[in-house]
């Protein structure tokens, strides 16, 4: 909570978009740190981790914070506005980067079972980077203009700018690195108590995945609930979204570097049934956004998936 809080302070100084950006960035850092700190201590016994919380982690984006936003701003203010550019771009590139990292491996024949071999696995790492990076340019850059928050009308609440002077802003961005340090070194304890609960209560292990998750996005997840009721649905778009961009694009090609340096294995492939779950969350996104008009309807539908989602994997 405090690395959000000082990123959230760092990215009302340096403005949209940039500030969804290094907040996404910030929460794939301490999700990269304890999926590689659980690898490194069970080694072979958590070849899926990087696997389940990724595809945990894009299914709580996509439907969950995606759809309470949807939820919580329609009942607030009715119908919302925002770019369906901007959805787009951030679609073609999250769906590609589903499929090279979390679906190919099931079906790719070189290595048996829903493994990559090593040069696949670079592949896919390299491809990861290079659409994340052309997302960014465009996000930044060359089609900034999308992602910026769309005018609403005068009848309807608007957040006031704050103002952060220089002393503010650099000691939230030493006080950011210091507590992404702190996460990191303290992902050793908290993974393995993530892992005994779940396996204390008989339930699957592939939840551990979700949990690590939800424990991760919590903050973010807060974050955009407060702008979609602030009439700010497109800085919760880019910040659902980015993350799901930042969760895959960044976190495969992290723990790809570090499972072909020490020789470890990683599952990514998922099985059939998850992939036309994550099908259906994409799809139903897609339709949702594509208007540049938020309905209530779609946050319900978005939610029923979520529940199918953890449904079906206690349940399978």
């Amino acid at each position: 909570m405090s690395a959000v809080h000082h990123s959230e302070i760092i990215a009302e100084r340096v403005g949209e978009p940039y500030g969804t950006i290094i907040l996404a960035i910030s929460i794939t850092v301490i999700e990269v740190s304890i999926i590689v700190s659980l690898m490194m201590t069970e080694g072979t016994e958590a070849a899926s981790l990087a696997r389940d919380t990724v595809y945990a982690a894009t299914m709580l984006i996509l439907n969950g914070i995606i759809g309470l936003c949807l939820l919580i701003g329609g009942l607030k203010h009715y119908e919302q506005n925002f770019s369906a550019s901007s959805v787009t771009i951030a679609l073609v590139s999250l769906v590609s980067i589903i499929v090279f990292t979390l679906v190919f491996p099931t079906f790719t024949k070189s290595v048996e079972g829903s493994y990559y071999s090593t040069p696949q696995l670079v592949f896919a790492s390299i491809a990861c980077v290079v659409i994340y990076g052309s997302f960014l340019f465009a996000q930044t850059r060359r089609y900034r203009q999308y992602f910026l928050t769309v005018d609403t009308d005068e009848n309807e609440e608007v957040a006031e700018p704050i103002h952060i002077t220089n002393r503010v802003f650099y000691t939230s961005l030493i006080f950011l690195i210091l507590s992404l340090g702190i996460v990191v070194l303290l992902a050793k304890t908290l993974s393995p108590t993530i892992e005994s609960i779940i396996v204390g209560n008989n339930l699957p292990k592939s939840l551990v995945g979700v949990f690590i998750a939800v424990i991760i996005l919590l903050p973010e997840a807060i974050a955009a609930i407060i702008a979609a009721r602030k009439n700010r649905l497109q800085t919760s778009i880019n910040l659902a979204l980015g993350s799901a961009l930042a969760s895959i694009g960044l976190t495969i090609p992290a723990v790809a570097i570090v499972c072909i340096m020490m020789e470890m294995p990683i599952i990514l492939g998922l099985d059939i049934t998850s992939i036309v779950l994550l099908g259906l969350s994409v799809f139903t996104v897609m339709l949702s956004l594509s208007s540049g008009k938020s309905n209530i309807i779609y946050g319900v539908v978005l939610l029923v998936n979520l529940f199918a989602f953890v449904f079906l994997m206690i349940y399978p």
